[in-house]
């Protein structure tokens, strides 16, 4: 055997101990992600439905494992032989029960369990992640807006994150939304109580008073730092919010806003993690259904990797 036919040889040996690291990891992941699907999916015998909503769900987990689209998940070829389902829902089938309700409900519920799965602390950091599209893209449902150091055009993922990879609260806009807009909208859905962080952005009395009743206490830059505060009324907690950034407790306590840097950071920094749009992903109602499923992967890679392990629905 020659030098290059060796070379060649052990070339296709280290791809192949790649791929087979690689689809470990994926099948762990959605034997997961099948496991709390099906314990979450309540019997409905009054539907008669060819397919379970866990079995579209765990379809098209599949394909976002995978980056791909979901008719390439409905092909056999592309299952392992021992877990592929005994007969796959075709393309058509797919699109239409992922709008359903049910199916929205089954994936809402899978987040409850992976939020309820970790205690979520006293300090929360809100923040936008801009998801770019290319400035050429047709997606009618994708404005220029204001993104990192400029403007963009595509969506952005506005989240309210606490101590579980798995947000509070979260919400897919347009780039052209606000930052402050949609927290405006977060903020009273929140349970519990304690702080939360934010950039400039969210430094305003209505934000404030909004997270005042919802039991938080919003601590954000001021946006104009050097000017005073003028002659009109400012509510408790945004003047609650100047005072502590101006001692050392809400100093130290600021510094964990860093924290949802890292969120981000992580949620696409991993295999099956979200990875910027696919070109096939376009169209708010797929956008937000391929946002979801990358959400609920990451929380279940992160406790995979930190354990204890999750716990399924009762």
């Amino acid at each position: 055997m020659g030098g290059l036919e060796k070379q060649r040889v052990r070339v296709q040996a280290c791809l192949m101990v790649a791929t087979i690291r690689r689809q470990g990891m994926e099948r762990e992941l959605w034997s997961v992600l099948y496991h709390i699907a099906t314990a979450c999916d309540e019997p409905q015998p009054w539907r008669r439905e060819t397919y379970r909503d866990s079995g579209i769900i765990a379809v098209y987990f599949w394909a976002v494992l995978h980056d791909r689209p979901t008719c390439w998940a409905c092909k056999p070829d592309h299952w392992p032989e021992d877990l592929r389902p005994e007969k796959l829902p075709s393309q058509p089938t797919m699109s239409r029960r992922l709008r359903t309700t049910e199916v929205q409900r089954l994936l809402h519920v899978m987040e409850q369990v992976l939020l309820k799965s970790q205690e979520p602390g006293w300090v929360a950091a809100v923040d936008g992640k801009p998801l770019v599209v290319g400035p050429h893209s047709k997606d009618p449902d994708c404005p220029w807006g204001h993104a990192s150091r400029g403007y963009a055009k595509g969506y952005k993922l506005h989240a309210i994150y606490g101590a579980s990879p798995m947000p509070l609260a979260w919400e897919l806009t347009p780039m052209s939304i606000g930052e402050s807009e949609v927290a405006a909208r977060l903020i009273p859905t929140l349970g519990g109580g304690g702080y939360l962080l934010g950039d400039k952005s969210y430094d305003s009395n209505p934000l404030h008073d909004a997270a005042t009743h919802a039991g938080y206490q919003l601590v954000a830059q001021r946006k104009r730092p050097r000017a005073g505060l003028g002659h009109r009324p400012h509510t408790p907690g945004r003047l609650r919010s100047i005072a502590l950034l101006q001692n050392e407790f809400g100093q130290a306590l600021y510094r964990c806003r860093d924290d949802i840097e890292r969120h981000f950071g992580w949620l696409t920094n991993h295999a099956g993690g979200l990875a910027p749009l696919p070109n096939w992903v376009r169209r708010h109602n797929r956008v937000q259904s391929w946002v979801q499923a990358k959400l609920i992967i990451h929380a279940i890679y992160t406790r995979l990797q930190q354990p204890p392990p999750l716990t399924a629905c009762a």
